[in-house]
Order: structure tokens, then sequence, then C-alpha cells
């Protein structure tokens, strides 16, 4: 009988350690093995339990992305619900987390497996190399992919926990978006940008309409506490402006007492009664945005590019300039946007709204998947100390939807600004007929025959 050893039958567990050249050519098959299907070096040649639960769950986690892939193209609302609910992001960075540590394993045995030692000194050196960015790319990957999704579902936590669901009004989704100018020459927040994006519930077309802030005379309906305080109009003695009403709101708590159990406060629902006066509109959910932390949030994102139609000189009314911006394409850091969007150096406040928009346009053309993905702790930092809202977390994954379905329908916009509006002394029912009209969606007209 003919004995046959164990190194003849299996020369990746039981290799010849004598030859450098069959130790190399091992070495580099468990390394590449073990980046291809994890466990699978520990399967070959070591612990054949460990290798087989590693093989197994890479094979889960193939499944997974599978999975993933299919409802992304026939049910992506499930796949964007899991990605917005903290209880789905706690799953994946766990999930992250658990892969991290196995493959951090997997790859610190497989070196070992390898002997590096047994090696000839070149072939030592590369396997070595690979083994590390192999788990730099696996364990690192997994362990960023975590860090990821906790950072996105504490920003959840901060900053989408306190609303509710709501239903649409008419077919539309109505959110009253604000610009608070919270600097430190002020005194308290003053919601210096005032809007309203009515979305379509069922095709997401957005109309956007501008509410100049320093609007008078605001005609409150029954029922708003605010009415009882003003049942003729918004008229408190001197510069009764439509922005005041938020620190009005705050110096009367009395008026909204339920605010902070909805994730809202005295002064967002004062203003909130107020648009909703001037509109027309019932607005379901608010979205705060502190204009002083768009410096952060600018510089997390890399900066915004503006085209600046004119030179715009940075300073207040009555002061000497302090600096300036000059007109064409300009790359800005944060501290530069937020002067473009807050100097009021010899203009009106309806060209200061035009900056502001072009701002908060140019922050929403930066968040795009690469920039997110590249950026996303320090974005999500930024966003979280930022925005201030009642949609909840729970009606993200809808929003998110109707955002993707919107980009190729129209944006149609309103600005009640003069000639159009007297700001002193609106026209509410020409205000709300405008409104209503800014809501029908423009469609193409049919070309003539002939």
């Amino acid at each position: 009988m003919t004995y046959t050893s164990p190194t003849a039958t299996n020369p990746i567990r039981h290799p010849d350690a004598s030859s450098p050249e069959v130790m190399g050519r091992r070495g580099w098959w468990l390394v590449g093995l073990g980046i291809l299907i994890p466990g699978s070096a520990q399967l070959l040649a070591g612990d054949k339990r460990l290798g087989r639960f590693a093989v197994l769950t890479t094979f889960v986690l193939w499944a997974l992305a599978v999975l993933t892939l299919l409802l992304w193209l026939v049910a992506r609302p499930v796949v964007l619900t899991v990605a917005t609910h903290p209880v789905g992001l706690t799953l994946v960075q766990v999930l992250a987390a658990g892969y991290a540590l196995l493959w951090l394993l997997l790859a610190i045995d497989t070196l070992r497996l390898v002997r590096l030692v047994r090696l000839a000194p070149l072939a030592r050196m590369g396997i070595a190399t690979l083994g590390v960015v192999a788990l730099v790319a696996t364990a690192g990957g997994a362990g960023y992919a975590a860090v990821i999704a906790g950072s996105a579902r504490g920003v959840l936590d901060s900053v989408f926990s306190g609303g509710q669901y709501a239903d649409p009004i008419d077919g539309r989704y109505n959110v009253m978006v604000l610009g608070g100018d919270a600097g430190a020459d002020r005194l308290g927040l003053r919601p210096d940008s005032i809007s309203v994006m009515s979305i379509d519930a069922d095709t997401g077309a957005t109309s956007i309409i501008g509410v100049p802030r320093n609007l008078e005379n605001i005609p409150f309906t029954e029922g708003s506490p605010l009415y009882e305080d003003f049942p003729n109009g918004y008229d408190c003695g001197i510069d009764c402006l439509i922005s005041y009403l938020y620190t009005y709101g705050v110096e009367h708590p009395e008026l909204y007492p339920e605010a902070a159990s909805i994730g809202s406060d005295p002064g967002i629902e004062a203003m909130r009664d107020g648009v909703e006066a001037v509109t027309g509109l019932t607005m379901q959910y608010y979205v705060l945005i502190d204009m002083q932390g768009f410096s952060q949030l600018i510089d997390a994102l890399g900066g915004i590019e503006i085209d600046v139609p004119t030179k715009v000189l940075l300073g207040k009314n009555g002061e000497k300039a302090i600096g300036s911006i000059p007109a064409g394409v300009q790359q800005m850091d944060g501290a530069t946007a937020l002067w473009y969007a807050r100097s009021r150096y010899n203009v009106t406040d309806y060209d200061r709204m035009l900056r502001q928009r072009q701002v908060q346009e140019a922050i929403i053309a930066q968040v795009e998947p690469g920039n997110l993905v590249t950026k996303f702790q320090a974005v999500a930092e930024a966003g979280s100390q930022v925005v201030k809202t009642d949609i909840p977390s729970s009606m993200l994954s809808h929003f998110i939807e109707l955002a993707s379905g919107a980009r190729s329908m129209p944006v149609t916009t309103l600005e009640l600004v003069p000639p159009a509006i007297d700001t002193n002394h609106p026209d509410v029912t020409l205000i709300h007929e405008l409104v209503q009209q800014s809501l029908v969606v423009p469609t193409n007209t049919p070309t003539p025959e002939g």
C-alpha cells in the first residue's frame, strides 16, 4: 500500500512549510479568496466552524444586497422607509458593526494562516500589503457604513422627532419654510425669509410662494389665538411686520400652550397662523432653517457656487460697507454665503429675498449623493444644528419619493411683492386668488394642426 502524505492531499491546509515558493502561492490564494468570499480562507486552511459561519453570513449579505436592489426597482418606498426610520437605521448599524468585527477577525486570522515568516521577502511584503488593503476595504467599509447609519439615526432623532402624521389637504402638502436670522447682532431669532412649498400629494409638483417679511396688517381668521388680540388685523402700533409674529408668539406662550407637544413652539405657531391667513392655505408642517447655521452647513458641503448678477456691497444701511462680492460666478464658503444672504447695504428686502433663495437653491444643488457619501458626518452634524421641523420621520420616505417624482415636473413660483401686492395694506382676497392660480400645474399647449 502506498502512503499519501497530508501535504500531498491538501497543500492549502497542510503545505510544505519548507518551500517559500509553495507558501507564497498558498498565501496569495488565501488572501485573494478571503477578499472574494470572506471566511473561505478559514474554511480551507483554518477553523472550519468559523469558516462555515463566515461564508454563510457572506451569502446572507449578498442575498440582502440583491433583495434591496430588487425592492429599489419594484418597491422603492420600502427601501426609503427603512433608510429614513430610526428602527431601520439601528438595524443597519448593528448589522454593519457586526460585519465589521467579523471581517476584522477574518483578516487578522487569514494573515496568521498565511504564516508570513515562511514567505520570501518580496512575497511577504506583497501579501501583507494586500491583506491590509482587504482589511480596510471590508472591515473598514462596514465600520464606516455603521458610522453613517448611526449619524443618520442621530439626525432623525434630533430633527425629525416631534411631529405627527398629516393627511394632504385638497390633494396637497403645504410646508411653511422659515429662514431664521439669529446672528450675534440680533435679539432672538427673526424669520427674515418666509415661503411656502405646496406639494401635490400624487405627482410631487411643487409651487413655491414667497411671503415678504415686511408684509403688514395681516388679517387673522376666527379661531386663531391671534384673532382675539387683533380682530381687525395685525396692528400693534408701529412696524407690525409679519416676521415680528415670531417674537410676539414667544412673548405670549399662553396663546399656544400645546406647541411643544407637537414639536413646535409659540413663535412658530404664531407665524403659521399669519402665513395661513395670508395664503389661505393650511400649513401641515413647518421647516425652520437657522441662517446663521448656514455657514457650518455650507462649509460641510464644500462650499456653494452662485452666479452673482450684480456686485453686492456687504454691510448694513446707514453704515460703511465692509467689503463686496463681485458679479459673476462665485465659489463661496459659509461665511461669504451668509453675508451674501444677509447683507442689506443699499438694497430692498425684495433684493435680499432673491439672494436668500439663491443660497437655498445652491445648497440643494450641493446635496447630491456623491457629496453626501464623502461628507456625510460633517453634513449631518451641521444639519442637526441648522434645521428644526415638525415633519415626522414616518413622512420622510413619502416626501423623498415625491421629490424624486417632482424632478420631471415644472416648479411654479409666486412672489407676493410690489407692484402686484401692496405690502402695507395687502389685498388678501387677491393674494388668495394668485395663490390658487399658482397651484395649477401648467400643461403643454397642443400644437395646432395644419
